[in-house]
């Protein structure tokens, strides 16, 4: 039985059960940048600019740390016009695909890095489904298994 807590909401592709999503932003080898949790009836766009926003600048590299990404390569779920403008106004290139154009868009070459690291995270059980009523412990689980994941590429899985 899934709890309805914090940070959820009816899910508009599971016949409105309640559930969450989590959004996620990698480097090109599916490192875990940011990670956000929102109610499973969130537009998806809503969460590109504080997910870019949270990227922390690297310490202890010398010289200037980068503080944004070059480009960012997202789906259809993060196409809006005035969110590509706030990109290009911080730096960042999008590569966002339109919607409603054909799929096909050759995103898909870099979109996959994307949901292998969803498959990652949900790899833990514990985030498969959410079951904590608290979205702060939930959130804890999410970002205990992404600092799992950046231990298991450096070690080389």
């Amino acid at each position: 039985m899934l709890f309805e807590g914090g940070l959820t909401g009816p899910s508009p592709v599971d016949r409105a059960r309640i559930g969450s999503k989590h959004h996620l932003l990698v480097d090109a080898a599916g490192l875990p940048l940011a990670v956000a949790l929102t109610g499973g009836n969130r537009n998806d766009v809503t969460q590109l600019l504080p997910l870019v926003d949270g990227i922390a600048p690297v310490p202890g590299k010398v010289g200037r740390p980068r503080q944004r990404p070059d480009r960012i390569v997202a789906d259809r779920g993060y196409d809006h016009d005035n969110y590509r403008r706030e990109l290009w106004r911080r730096g960042v290139k999008p590569a966002i695909a339109r919607r409603g154009t054909e799929h096909g868009s050759g995103l898909g070459r870099w979109r996959w890095v994307v949901e292998r690291t969803f498959a990652w995270l949900h790899n833990y059980r514990r985030l498969r489904i959410r079951w904590e009523r608290d979205p702060v412990v939930h959130m804890a689980f999410l970002t205990l298994a992404c600092a799992l994941i950046c231990q298991r590429c450096l070690r080389g899985f």
